[in-house]
C-alpha cells in the first residue's frame, strides 16, 4: 500500500528499473484473490444483463435498435473488462494484444465503434443489426482462442457443414 501511495503522489522515482506507470500501479495493487473474483462476478454479470436487457428492447418501436445497440456493446465492454480483475490490466492489455488474439480484438472493437456510429450518427438499423452480429462473432473467436485447440475444432466443424 506504501508503494502505491508513493506512486500516485509522485514520491516513487521509478524510472530505473524501465516499468512504466501502469505496470508500477498493477504491481501496487492490494486487491486480495477473492475481492477480485467478486469484481470479476460482478462486472460480468453486468455484462451478461445489459447484453440480455438490449437484446429484451430490441423490439421497441422507434428506439429499440439504438438502446439494443448500446446495452449490447456496453455489455461486451464489461464482459472483456471483467478479466481485467482476474489478471491485471497490463497484462490483459498483453494477452488481447497477441499474435493470436489481436485480430479478433481489432474487429471487435472496431465493430463496437461501428455499432454505435450505425444506430445514432448514421440511424441505419440494418447496418447496427450487422454490427452486432459482427462483435459477437468476433467476440465469441476471441474468447475460443483461450480454449486449447478449440478455434480448430471450430473451423473444421464448420468446414464440414459447408462441404456437405
Amino acid at each position: 500500500m506504501d508503494k502505491l501511495k508513493k506512486v500516485l503522489s509522485g514520491q516513487d522515482e521509478g524510472g530505473g528499473d524501465g516499468t512504466g506507470i501502469l505496470e508500477r500501479a498493477n504491481e501496487a495493487s492490494t486487491l486480495a484473490w477473492g475481492t477480485r473474483m467478486k469484481a470479476f462476478g460482478v462486472c460480468f454479470v453486468i455484462g451478461i444483463v445489459c447484453s440480455i436487457l438490449g437484446s429484451c428492447t430490441l423490439w421497441i418501436p422507434g428506439v429499440g435498435l439504438a438502446v439494443f445497440a448500446v446495452l449490447y456493446s456496453v455489455g461486451n465492454v464489461s464482459a472483456l473488462a471483467s478479466t481485467m480483475f482476474l489478471i491485471g490490466p497490463c497484462r490483459q492489455l498483453k494477452t488481447m494484444c497477441a499474435k493470436e488474439r489481436v485480430l479478433a480484438t481489432v474487429v471487435m472493437l472496431v465493430c463496437l465503434v461501428l455499432t454505435l456510429c450505425a444506430a445514432f450518427w448514421w440511424k441505419n438499423n440494418g447496418l447496427a443489426l450487422l454490427f452486432c452480429v459482427m462483435q459477437f462473432l468476433a467476440f465469441a473467436w476471441y474468447g475460443l482462442s483461450y480454449i486449447p485447440f478449440a478455434r480448430d475444432g471450430v473451423t473444421k466443424l464448420c468446414s464440414m457443414c459447408v462441404s456437405e
